[in-house]
């Protein structure tokens, strides 16, 4: 009600045991997990559809807050949760929030493709999305839904400078505050190499790059070891983001922009997921510089669809459970 239809919910299993203990609880294993999160998801759209779609009259005069008649019990009960219902309070300007899910392995991808309509994903390469956003969608397909209907969201890094030159300044700068020590270790995990923070403002050596091996398990390696070759000192790779848990594009605008693009256009995903690398300035930078290019390029929308989060990412309009979903979840 506060957001004005503008609100999502993330809804993603937690694996940190602190947080699980603040509800008296421990991780359960994988398949319980997964199963409790569908059995919640379930209940909590049954409640926010418990309200129908006029049932909020406001009407003053006549002395009536909401159509009773339309308002009704939902009487959920699952192996984990469960709910009489229903909701006390009125559905908002969207119906009911979107579903976003971030979770991975075949699990995760089932809640994504039974109930999201945005999932955040990490893939480091353009043929990488690729493939995880088609096992999405046949995941959105599998569960009786449009697999237009969930849309992948990559994650990238940008760090927008006037240069290449002053934003790897402006990442090195960023880099003061973080554990280079663990994370030069880190790096040498990558490539093979026992590297510690004796050399982080030394490049690689003759023979250290003839030893270097990218780890085939950590599809970052290659750049990380790519971008080692050119003579940078170890703190220079980091600071190029090779290590990040997302692509890292420390460019200008025009560069982000291109990046951006060339996602979009390979169809390796439908939107972004931005970290941007400091709060206090990094958003302003990428709305003010990379936006306006985006939408010169006519790959961004001038103005928005319309004034809910569900109208502006082409989600399903849905009141309730997804009547679609009639496949029994995986227990």
């Amino acid at each position: 009600m506060i957001s004005h239809g503008r609100a999502g919910w993330n809804a993603v299993t937690t694996s940190d045991p602190a947080a699980a203990a603040n509800f008296g609880a421990t991780i359960p294993p994988r398949a319980e997990k997964y199963e409790r999160a569908h059995g919640v998801i379930q209940i909590v759209q049954g409640l926010w559809g418990s309200w129908e779609r006029d049932a909020w009259l406001l009407d003053v005069d006549g002395k009536r807050f909401a159509d009773m008649d339309k308002i009704q019990l939902v009487n959920l009960q699952g192996k984990h949760a469960a709910s009489r219902g229903p909701l006390p309070i009125p559905p908002s300007e969207q119906g009911q929030p979107v579903i976003f899910q971030a979770g991975g392995g075949s699990y995760g991808l089932e809640l994504a493709g039974r109930y999201a309509s945005g999932v955040y994903a990490n893939p480091y390469t353009i043929e990488d999305a690729r493939a995880q956003r088609q096992t999405l969608r046949d995941a959105a397909k599998r569960a009786g839904r449009d697999p237009d209907e969930v849309k992948m969201l990559a994650g990238f890094m940008p760090t927008i400078a006037p240069s290449r030159q002053a934003a790897l300044q402006r990442r090195r700068f960023l880099d003061e505050v973080v554990d280079l020590n663990q994370r030069v270790r880190y790096l040498g995990a990558m490539i093979g190499l026992p590297l510690g923070p004796a050399q982080l403002d030394e490049p690689l050596t003759a023979d250290q790059l003839a030893d270097a091996t990218p780890s085939p398990h950590d599809p970052r390696s290659a750049r990380a070891l790519e971008v080692a070759r050119e003579g940078w000192t170890l703190r220079d790779v980091l600071a190029h983001g090779v290590i990040d848990y997302h692509p890292v594009v420390a460019a200008t605008a025009a560069d982000v922009a291109d990046h951006m693009q060339q996602w979009f256009e390979a169809g390796a995903c439908d939107g972004f997921s931005i970290a941007i690398d400091s709060y206090h300035d990094g958003f302003d930078s990428f709305v003010d510089q990379v936006v306006p290019i985006l939408q010169e390029r006519g790959v961004f929308h001038d103005d928005y669809e319309g004034p809910t989060l569900r109208e502006n990412l082409g989600a399903h309009e849905q009141y309730g459970l997804d009547p679609r979903l009639t496949k029994p979840a995986r227990s």
